[in-house]
């Protein structure tokens, strides 16, 4: 069964009414989820920063994972992103896209990269409120889901989307099946990227309705 995770039009990063939601930082400590998740080593860094996450974030990857069916489980990719790291992935995609549409406006440009890299100044990755992932299946073999982890919209054809239709029915299904423990657990998708969910950060706040975010950007040390 596919699901829909949150009907209308989506709302992207860039838009000021997440830029609006306040912070009250809760102060949990950022944790390592090596030991305690499958964790695919493709972002590692130097640092280690890639497989940390805020407290209350890993507890409901550990919830999701339990509420899978048998033979399943998550395999994590990229959780903490340092604030400098991710301005430069924010700006390095901008200046593809300005360089592929030199009739754009700023503004534009601004609005059409963070479908794919979250403006630095909210992005969840840095408030340790953020992970990439996928599923896999006992043998370690990622699941069909129809593209790549951190496929572009412009690679894929915007099959990148949570509910693109152009994808197959087996990706549709383990599509909704990450979904629907991840929400179960409390998790909010960004429906532009099927593998980026969140819990904690301003964009969750918005689409949860909540008055504040739990998390902010913050350093690793």
């Amino acid at each position: 069964m596919h699901i829909t995770l949150a009907p209308g039009p989506i709302i992207l990063m860039s838009d000021p009414r997440v830029a609006a939601i306040p912070v009250a930082d809760c102060g949990e400590p950022l944790i390592d989820v090596r030991g305690t998740l499958l964790v695919d080593d493709r972002k590692a860094d130097t640092t280690g920063s890639y497989a940390h996450l805020r407290r209350g974030v890993l507890d409901r990857l550990v919830h999701a994972q339990s509420l899978l069916p048998d033979g399943l489980r998550l395999l994590f990719i990229e959780g903490y992103r340092p604030p400098d790291l991710q301005r430069r992935y924010f700006e390095e995609y901008a200046a593809e896209l300005r360089a592929a549409n030199p009739a754009w406006s700023d503004d534009q440009v601004h609005e059409a990269a963070s479908r794919y890299v979250s403006p630095p100044e909210i992005a969840p990755h840095s408030a340790g409120a953020a992970v990439d992932l996928t599923l896999v299946d006992a043998d370690g073999t990622e699941l069909d889901m129809g593209t790549r982890v951190n496929a572009s919209p412009e690679e894929s054809d915007g099959a990148c989307y949570t509910d693109a239709d152009s994808i197959s029915h087996q990706a549709r299904t383990n599509r909704s099946l990450l979904a629907s423990a991840l929400s179960a657990a409390g998790l909010i998708n960004y429906r532009t990227e099927w593998w980026h969910w969140s819990y904690g950060d301003r964009y969750w706040a918005l689409m949860a309705n909540q008055p504040a975010a739990l998390y902010g950007p913050r350093s690793l040390r």
